[in-house]
Parts: C-alpha cells; structure tokens; sequence
C-alpha cells in the first residue's frame, strides 16, 4: 500500500464549473466492465480480457521521433516514447515535451501534483516558457519585447510536442504577462545576462513559483482567473526537467520524481546511472537543509513520521503556499470571498507552523555529458519507482529494446507467394508473440509496475486486480504514474567527440 503524499482524510468538495470544464477532456473514461465507482462486493468484478486491459494501459501513451533541427544538424535525441496511468480521478500527473526553437534545447518534464491537479497542470505548461527565456540572448529578448510592444507577431518560443488527451489550455493573458515581466526584469541593464544553464534553470522554477504565490494574492476582478489562481497555489507538484542541448544534459528535480540514465558498456552489460535524488525525509542532506534553515527548538517538529510538518511527503514543490505563507496571509486570502469547499482546498493549518517557509521550488540540477554507452533516459513520478527500482527500469527498458530488435520481421515476401508461405509467415509472426508486444516502452513499464508477481513476471490476475479497482481505493494500492523515456542517437554523439577531438 503506497503512502498518500498528503496525510489527511478530507473529503473532497464538488468541482467548480470551471475545474469541470478544464479537466473533462483529460478523464479518460472507463467501461463500467473496466473500472468500478463503487466497493459493493455486488458490484466488484475482476474481468478484464487482454484486449480491454491494452486499451487502458494504451490510452495515454505517445511516442515521436526527433527529426534534424534544419536537416543538416542532427539531434542527439532519437526519439521519445511517454504514458501516463491514472489512479487518481482526474489524474495528477502531468507531462511536457517541447524544443526551445530559439536554443535549440529539448526539454522534457514528468510533474506529480498530490492535494489536487491544479498545480501541476499550471507548471507543465509554464515551466518550459520560463526556461527558455532564461536561455535567451539579449537580442532575441529584445525582439520579442520590440513585437509585443507593437503588437506585432511574436517570435515563436517553444514547439510543443503533445498527445491529443493531454490538457493544454491557450496561455492565459495573465500567465504571458507574468511570463513578458519576467523577461523584461531581464532586460534591465543592471541585471547580468548570460545564464548558464543550471543557473537558468534554477531561476526558472523559483521564478515561477514566485508568480503563482503572487497571482493568488492578487485581487483579480475575473473569478475564473481568481479560482484558477488559488487551485494551483494551493495544491502543490514536484517536478523533474531535463534539458538536452547536443551532449549537455541538465535534470532539474524539485520533489521525488526521479530521472536515471540506461548505460551500456562495451561488453554489453547494462547499468543504471543515478541523475536526481528524491527531496524527501529519507535523503540525509535535505534533513539537514531543513533543519539548519529553521530554528534549534523546531528540530523535532520539522520532519514528523518522515514528513514535512507530519503532512508532506516531498520536501521541494511548486505550490503548496499551505507551507510557505504566513498563517495570517493564508486566512486574509481564504476568508475574502473564497468558497474553499467549491474549489476543493483543504482548509487546515499544519501544527508547529512557526517559521515558514517550509518548502522550496529550488531545484537540484544535475550536469552529465552524454557518452556513446548512455542509451537512454527514463524521468517518471514516484508512482514508478515504488514499484519498481532503477536497476529493475534499466532491465526492462533493455530486454524490450533486445526484443524489438529480434521483432523486427526479417522474412522477405517471395514473389509471386504461395498460400502456403504466407500461412508459414503468419504462423512465424505468431510464435514470435507480435500481438502481445508493447510498441511502447513506457507502457511496457508501467504493465509491469502494476502488474508483477514476486517473480518479476506479469500476472494477469494481478493486472486486471489493478486496474478494476474502486475509484475509492486505486489510490490506496498505487499511484498515479507517469513515464517518459528519451533515446539517444549514438551515432551522433559518436561524431560529436570525432570532430571535437
């Protein structure tokens, strides 16, 4: 039974109108033979054919491979393969996938909202704007502040890629107006340009988090933009980015998401490298970070059952101004108009809330050079990793791509064909298990977290168990999870340490 990363038992109030209409295309929803509302035993069944239990775990899933940036310069990214599987109805994971077509950086971000979506639908599409204008040269700031002003169109920042149940909305005016000052604070000759890019991505996330504080005490006269506003300030979610720019790979982590890199030597075994460490009680040195960030009487309270305050599993995340405001700031907000209950945030004050801030958004960056042996990276939100461990990822990850390959159909059609030989090409294709093959890698994974036996084999029963489970108790037994695998292209890694030589 995995553990809630908010310890509480609050019922959940109606969702606005506004929350109904903002997340009803990403309800992916169920056949009353797929997944049940209720717990009657009357109503509890575990039938799931094969077919019924690929269209669940397939739903999400989404996979694109990376074209040359201008047909000449190759990308060191192949491709990528992602997938998502709700526990939570709706689902609080997030996911982004974008090129910054001013740098030409990938970036790629897995985000775990936990005390509602809100949040974490706000930073997945945020996030990767405020990156890339940390990146940007003074001259493509100028441009595009010089078209605002003239209203003219503006250089584009980011090409998205994104699956069609993905929620996007357009960016809000209030977001592009928070997004236009940040980036004309950048433009003021005081400030230094030329961040590097830990340092862009470290200001990105604390920038941000600092405009979704702001925008909830703001007194905004439009309610929808108001609601919206105090839903994402109040809920919180982690997240973990990675940057790629040729062989330079940068991970961003703020919470416990967790990215690994899949590393395969020259005699073919197979390792996992290690790129985050998860913000959490467990981890000794964030331990010390807390406690040495607060005073010498509250040493105790800090972290209570290995949470934050006795309430918060992560110890870094967006949001959650439950932790980081005044308890004064926090009632001044909530008691002006606001119908908590409406809008689905917990009224309740954390004990031995003395001194906040007790949570940061500042991430932990991580720098590695892309090597030939690095294959591939997976970035995933907790409801992977516990069910499965790194090494356990890699083996997956690894034993799929040896499959793929044995997969890949290797008998040529005779011309002209006899009925026979294609009953013999049929029943080769057959034995080879074709149908029962995921395409997708972070599918694969995800059937396997949810549906291993002690053995690490799929249990069938197991799997139908998983996924037919009470909307009032998925959450109970597994999390939300979301997966995304990045490949790389050795080859043109391989040439970038030829000519760099």
């Amino acid at each position: 039974k995995n553990q809630m990363k908010w310890k509480c038992g609050f019922a959940k109030g109606p969702l606005s109108p506004f929350v109904l209409s903002w997340s009803i295309n990403n309800v992916f929803t169920l056949k009353k033979a797929f997944r049940h509302t209720s717990t009657e035993e009357e109503d509890f069944s575990l039938q799931l054919t094969s077919s019924q239990i690929n269209d669940i775990l397939k739903a999400d899933e989404f996979s694109h491979k990376i074209h040359d940036f201008d047909g000449k310069n190759a990308n060191s990214v192949l491709k990528f393969e992602s997938n998502q599987l709700a526990a939570n109805t709706p689902n609080e994971d997030r996911r982004s996938a974008a090129i910054c077509l001013q740098t030409k950086g990938m970036m790629f971000g897995v985000f775990d909202g936990h005390a509602g979506y809100a949040c974490a639908q706000s930073v997945s599409q945020r996030l990767l704007y405020y990156i890339a204008v940390s990146l940007m040269s003074q001259q493509t700031l100028e441009e595009i502040e010089f078209a605002m002003e003239r209203m003219k169109p503006v250089l584009p920042i980011l090409q998205w890629y994104k699956h069609p149940n993905d929620v996007y909305r357009e960016v809000a005016s209030l977001y592009l107006d928070h997004l236009r000052v940040y980036w004309q604070e950048l433009l003021n000759p005081d400030i230094e340009l030329g961040f590097s890019v830990e340092e862009a991505l470290i200001y990105a996330f604390k920038r941000l988090d600092s405009d979704i504080s702001l925008e909830a005490q703001a007194p905004l006269e439009n309610e929808m933009m108001r609601n919206t506003a105090l839903q994402v300030a109040f809920s919180g979610a982690t997240a973990c980015v990675a940057h790629i720019d040729s062989v330079h790979l940068h991970i961003a982590n703020a919470g416990d998401c967790r990215a690994i890199l899949g590393v395969q030597e020259e005699d073919g075994m197979w390792s996992a490298l290690s790129l985050t460490r998860d913000h959490d009680a467990f981890n000794e040195a964030e331990i010390r970070r807390l406690k040495g960030e607060h005073p010498k009487s509250e040493e105790e309270t800090v972290i209570i059952n290995n949470r934050l305050l006795g309430i918060l599993m992560p110890s870094r995340a967006f949001g959650d101004v439950r932790f980081k405001w005044s308890k004064e700031l926090q009632h001044s907000i909530l008691e002006n108009g606001c119908d908590v209950e409406a809008l689905n945030i917990y009224q309740y004050a954390p004990p031995n809330y003395y001194t906040p801030p007790y949570l940061i958004a500042e991430p932990e960056v991580t720098y590695h050079k892309l090597r030939c042996q690095d294959k591939f990276l997976v970035i995933a939100s907790d409801g992977l990793w516990d069910m499965l461990n790194n090494e356990d990822v890699i083996k997956l990850v690894a034993e799929h791509l040896a499959q793929a390959n044995v997969q890949k159909p290797r008998m040529t059609l005779q011309k002209p064909a006899s009925l026979g030989y294609i009953q013999s090409l049929l029943r080769h294709r057959k034995a080879r298990g074709v149908g029962s093959y995921d395409q997708n890698i972070a599918t694969h994974l995800i059937r396997h977290a949810i549906g291993n036996n002690e053995y690490g084999e799929i249990d069938q029963e197991r799997l139908a168990a998983m996924l037919t489970l009470p909307e009032d108790l998925a959450r109970m037994y597994r999390d939300d999870i979301t997966v995304t695998v990045v490949y790389f292209n050795s080859d043109t890694i391989d040439s970038y340490y030829k000519e760099n030589e």
